[in-house]
């Protein structure tokens, strides 16, 4: 496994890791993280699609998919973007950006291990 394959291998344990969470004790997670907790079952949605999003990290990881990879490094640099945006405009908790921050951490380890 290359060591892109490799990082978006453990990114995507992580993702997988959080959905579970989510799924099975999203009130202790989010309290955990200093969010609001919920009844809402969209808290149950965000889990399912984490978990499918991490299957896809660690498939793509596992059969070496460097197109995915590159995607994936744009797309993860973003996020905290949005991140910020919501916490500036008072839309998301400040604990929100430690999601954007792994992400970023994630999209910069990808990046370099895609050009060595």
């Amino acid at each position: 496994m290359s060591k892109a394959a490799k990082s978006l291998f453990f990114f995507g344990i992580y993702i997988l890791l959080t959905g579970l969470g989510f799924l099975l004790a999203p009130n202790l997670v989010l309290g955990t993280l200093g969010f609001q907790t919920t009844a809402e079952p969209w808290i149950y949605v965000v889990g399912v699609v984490a978990l499918v999003l991490g299957y896809y990290y660690i498939q793509s990881a596992r059969h070496e998919l460097t197109t995915f990879f590159r995607f994936t490094v744009q797309a993860r640099g973003v996020v905290i973007l949005f991140f910020v945006a919501l916490v500036l405009l008072k839309i998301g908790p400040l604990p929100l950006l430690v999601f954007g921050i792994v992400d970023l951490l994630g999209a910069i380890w990808t990046a370099v291990a895609l050009r060595t």
